[in-house]
């Protein structure tokens, strides 16, 4: 879910789709085959809102979105749209308008927002066609209450108590549903359709947010003190911050997203027992030709470190705050970011930056990482190129 209160124009969002992205599958360099993840996008409209957006514009943005999922997949995933025409549904907005706090959220609202709108489409649109559902909003932040958010698995929790069904021809609505108003970033498309994507496992959703919802919700705009919920993951990830600059496109994603939506194949995945010596060649995880493109180091049954590289390559990681080696703690019995625990946090190499933006270890200034209560050492040994020679060793506690 997004809350980012912005005053963007058109023209920024359509500045970032010059950007083209070549992919290239991660073993064969052939891009002969993705899967395909087919959406509908309805569009609404609201009696008395004006602008009425260009469907040029909408569509740019969903063709962004398939190139940014391509690249961070390495080619295995692709995004396919269709879109309805222009629906006005029968309220005025201030009836489906919600708070820009995640936990204050009035739910029966969201409810409204999807059956009015599925309605409004069932009749020209075959459902069934499609594995997830986007309503994308001629509205702005102000108007509606929030930049983007995931009606399910999401902002009406992670089982689907409701089953949303047309009213007319009894259509049920196919996996989850994204909402979006048109000022969404790309990265904000990401953040909230990747929560469809990741769906939900054991009774928690695979991707979630990677910002702290407590603290979001004392400060849910920019303007309010937003970074301050990037606890995380802080602008390393759009599962936690949606994008580093606003007027930039968003930063990749982290190897803990990737391996959790399945785009990392496991022979990319090096194993290292801590207790063992090893020294291995990391990749920048942009590159999928890289033999490695994350270290795992197991700790318990639930817990591990992951560590990725991160490097200025490709139409995405050269927005990054910085660039080298990151360390991630993963703790899988955690679900969701409450309470000052989450399922993944950076290691951060320079506290002194705020907002994680100092947390990538590099050479020659912050090469080691010491985790003294597992009693392992993890050193930048050399940089060759774009790729790091990584020592992970015991030490004693």
């Amino acid at each position: 879910m997004s809350n980012m209160k912005v005053y963007p124009s058109i023209f920024a969002f359509l500045a970032i789709s010059v950007i083209l992205v070549t992919t290239v599958a991660a073993d064969t360099g052939e891009n002969t085959y993705c899967e395909k993840k087919k959406g509908l996008v309805i569009l609404i409209e609201f009696p008395y809102v004006m602008p009425k957006v260009d469907d040029y514009f909408v569509r740019d943005r969903f063709r962004q979105l398939d190139n940014y999922v391509r690249e961070m997949s390495y080619g295995k995933v692709c995004a396919e749209f269709d879109f309805t025409g222009w629906h006005k549904l029968p309220d005025p907005i201030g009836q489906y308008s919600i708070s820009d706090a995640n936990l204050a959220v009035d739910k029966s609202r969201v409810i409204k927002l999807i059956q009015d709108a599925i309605d409004a489409a069932d009749e020209q649109n075959d459902f069934s066609r499609y594995s997830f559902i986007v309503l994308f909003l001629s509205a702005k932040f102000e108007e509606y209450g929030m930049i983007g958010l995931c009606g399910y698995p999401g902002m009406l929790g992670w089982s689907q108590e409701t089953v949303f069904k047309t009213k007319k021809k009894g259509q049920v609505v196919p996996g989850g549903v994204a909402i979006f108003t048109f000022q969404a970033h790309l990265g904000t498309l990401f953040h909230d359709i990747a929560h469809v994507w990741g769906g939900v496992r054991d009774g928690r959703r695979m991707v979630p947010c990677l910002y702290d919802h407590d603290i979001q919700a004392k400060n849910p705009t920019l303007f309010t003190g937003w970074a301050r919920a990037l606890i995380n993951m802080g602008y390393w990830d759009p599962m936690s911050c949606h994008s580093y600059q606003r007027h930039l496109p968003p930063p990749g994603i982290s190897s803990w997203t990737k391996m959790r939506l399945g785009w990392i194949a496991p022979g990319k995945i090096k194993v290292v027992e801590p207790k063992q010596a090893s020294e291995i060649i990391l990749g920048p995880l942009e590159d999928g030709s890289a033999a490695t493109l994350v270290i795992k180091i197991p700790l318990t049954e639930t817990t591990f470190y992951l560590i990725e590289n991160r490097q200025p390559l490709g139409a995405f990681d050269p927005y990054l705050p910085g660039h080298g080696v990151l360390i991630i703690y993963a703790d899988d019995r955690v679900r969701e970011c409450r309470h000052g625990r989450a399922p993944v946090k950076l290691r951060d190499a320079d506290p002194s930056v705020p907002y994680l933006q100092g947390a990538a270890f590099d050479l020659p200034g912050k090469p080691v990482f010491t985790d003294k209560e597992n009693g392992m050492e993890i050193r930048l040994v050399e940089k060759i190129g774009n790729a790091y020679k990584i020592r992970v060793s015991k030490i004693e506690k």
